[in-house]
């Protein structure tokens, strides 16, 4: 019976993946000796936001996720970042694979807006594996299952994430809206002969601010005087 255990010792931006793809280098160690003929794998891959410092910029980029963060404690828990498949080949005692894991930037998923908030440092993974063994038997094989228990923990770099966004979308993000909300954009892009919609959303908050400026500038209404408070 074959006793696998896993590791990733890498991981790096796709760079001429059709879509943002991170890669993994994962290292399994067979220690029982026998030839292990291949292995169906499966991997879930977790981001655990608790093992983790976060700048005051960062925490504040993270507030609509998890909230204040006197209340950390509580709401901070475990993000699912993909759950991948792959083959691996056959191999005695030690082999090395890579794990291609497709990425979202679309910020309305919980790990693309994590991933998104982080300035620097490391973000904490932990690899959850499964999957079926296949063991060579002389002529036959026999097959066995990855025990649950089979994990890795890895702190991949932050900036290996801001390459896979930038490989595909430099200098720009992402943003979902409903179509009521795009039509109103698209009259307000037409009518205030905007070139893109990056002006057209810049318009909009610099008038929105304007108008916060104005209201300040002017001063709170006056409230009502005290003979008058108890007219009906």
């Amino acid at each position: 019976m074959a006793e696998l255990t896993f590791g990733c010792t890498e991981a790096h931006a796709q760079r001429y993946a059709a879509t943002p793809t991170l890669s993994f280098a994962l290292t399994i160690t067979e220690s029982t000796g026998v030839r292990v003929h291949a292995i169906a794998l499966r991997c879930q891959i977790r981001i655990e936001p608790h093992r983790r410092r976060y700048s005051a910029d960062e925490a504040r980029r993270l507030n609509d996720l998890f909230g204040e963060t006197s209340r950390w404690a509580e709401t901070v828990k475990p993000i699912q970042l993909a759950t991948v498949s792959t083959m691996v080949k056959g191999f005695t005692s030690v082999t090395e694979t890579e794990l291609q894991v497709p990425c979202t930037y679309d910020l309305e998923v919980a790990s693309a807006r994590y991933l998104q908030g982080l300035d620097d440092g490391t973000i904490p993974l932990l690899l959850l594996f499964s999957g079926t063994v296949f063991v060579a038997k002389g002529e036959s094989y026999s097959v066995q299952l990855i025990p649950w228990s089979s994990e890795a923990s890895y702190r991949m770099p932050v900036r290996v994430w801001q390459d896979v966004v930038n490989e595909h979308f430099p200098g720009s993000a992402w943003l979902r809206c409903t179509r009521e909300t795009l039509d109103a954009l698209s009259v307000f892009k037409a009518e205030h002969a905007l070139p893109t919609w990056d002006a057209t959303l810049s318009a909009l908050l610099a008038a929105a601010r304007s108008a916060e400026a104005s209201g300040a500038q002017a001063g709170p209404a006056p409230s009502a005087p005290a003979w008058r408070a108890g007219e009906s």
